[in-house]
């Protein structure tokens, strides 16, 4: 990890402040305003491909999440019936969805897409893995020891949530749900890790 100039400590105040950047943000607010209506309104179940196909390549396309076959990402998504463990909150599903079988019985990782997935149905049960998050969650470790984790085992869906609730809890937190602290933490990570094209 770079050196970077020190990050103000996480705060009921500092995530209100970000909150508040994040709303003035015209495309981000009506991307993520579009993609709830696509998620909840428009195609709620997963039960049919051109609706999953039409998620997948919203997703795809807003997230730049790299999924270069939108058809058997949704193919796989359909064939694992998620519906009920969406309801049921099945934190397991993130790591199925993930793992995508494509050509010649190549298995791709699709982490942070199916974070996303599940997050765009439910945004308070499934919080959204991001470099930028995964990067500020290293350096708040570092800085702060809020807790003892490696970044490999952010890249497992339930010790992934585990470690942002335990962020949560050790900033003082607990007013703000998992989708304002992923909001506040990529804010934070894409300004002081800024990716370089």
């Amino acid at each position: 990890m770079r050196q970077i100039m020190s990050v103000i400590t996480p705060s009921v105040n500092e995530i209100e402040k970000y909150m508040k950047r994040w709303a003035v943000q015209e495309n981000y607010v009506l991307q993520e305003k579009s993609l709830r209506k696509l998620f909840s309104k428009t195609y709620p179940e997963n039960k049919i491909i051109e609706n999953v196909l039409i998620k997948v390549c919203a997703l795809n396309d807003f997230y730049s999440t790299n999924i270069f076959s939108p058809f058997k990402v949704a193919k796989h998504i359909i064939n694992l019936d998620i519906d009920k463990r969406l309801k049921r909150e099945d934190l397991k599903l993130v790591d199925d969805i993930a793992q995508i079988r494509m050509g010649r019985g190549k298995v791709i990782n699709f982490y942070s897409f199916a974070t996303k997935y599940c997050s765009h149905h439910q945004p308070k049960v499934y919080p959204i893995y991001d470099s930028y998050v995964e990067k500020m969650l290293m350096y708040f470790k570092k800085i702060d020891k809020f807790a003892d984790f490696s970044k490999n085992e952010l890249r497992h869906y339930s010790l992934y949530k585990d470690v942002l609730l335990k962020f949560r809890k050790f900033y003082g937190l607990n007013k703000f749900d998992l989708k304002k602290i992923d909001i506040y933490l990529w804010q934070v990570g894409k300004k002081y890790f800024p990716k370089s094209y």
